[in-house]
């Protein structure tokens, strides 16, 4: 390189500048020895990387299912709380329509809401007559009666609404129980026998 320019200088090569080819080296006693490792460590570190990714695989995977999973759960919690604030609506409706004051454009406004939480998944329940189920129904009134043979919903004091399997709000029911002798008669019997 010339010092005053910063070029590269050209030199003529003769043969004697240019080198000799290397001879190749003789191997070793011991290269074939020391291959077997490296070929080895390199198939360990294969298998130590494929594990690796597969358990980066497997870690992605159940974050985007739980990911879902709680989208799902989101958007139900959200349903069920626009559900749940309707129900006074729906039961003022009930109640007009039960004294029969749904009628005109109102009624067709009843039936939209009605039809509308319907589509969104929302269930009414609670029958006149129905077995008595503490999961879904709220006993308000109790009674005993020859008319039913197990414990039974006599009259529905307000329905209930489900979304799918979850119960938004409990129907409210009065409850008879097959007449018999009652628990407070059946005790004091049991008092005196002793």
């Amino acid at each position: 390189m010339d010092p005053e320019t910063g070029e590269v200088r050209e030199t003529a090569k003769g043969p004697a500048d240019e080198p000799a080819p290397e001879a190749p080296e003789a191997p070793e006693a011991g290269s074939a020895e020391q291959a077997a490792p490296a070929a080895g460590s390199a198939e360990a570190q294969l298998a130590e990387r494929t594990a690796d990714l597969q358990r980066l695989q497997a870690e992605y995977s159940n974050y985007r299912k739980r990911v879902e999973r709680d989208r799902v759960a989101v958007r139900e919690q959200a349903l069920a709380n626009v559900l749940t604030s309707l129900l006074p609506v729906l039961d003022d409706i009930g109640r007009a329509r039960d004294h029969g004051e749904v009628t005109g454009g109102f009624a067709k406004v009843a039936e939209a809401l009605e039809s509308a939480v319907g589509k969104l998944g929302l269930e009414r329940f609670g029958e006149k007559g129905e077995p008595f189920d503490p999961m879904i129904h709220e006993a308000l009134m109790h009674s005993y009666s020859a008319d039913v043979t197990e414990p039974a919903c006599v009259e529905i004091l307000q329905p209930g609404y489900r979304v799918g399997e979850r119960v938004l709000r409990p129907a409210r029911v009065a409850v008879a129980e097959p007449s018999g002798e009652t628990p407070a008669a059946e005790s004091a019997e049991d008092a005196g026998e002793d």
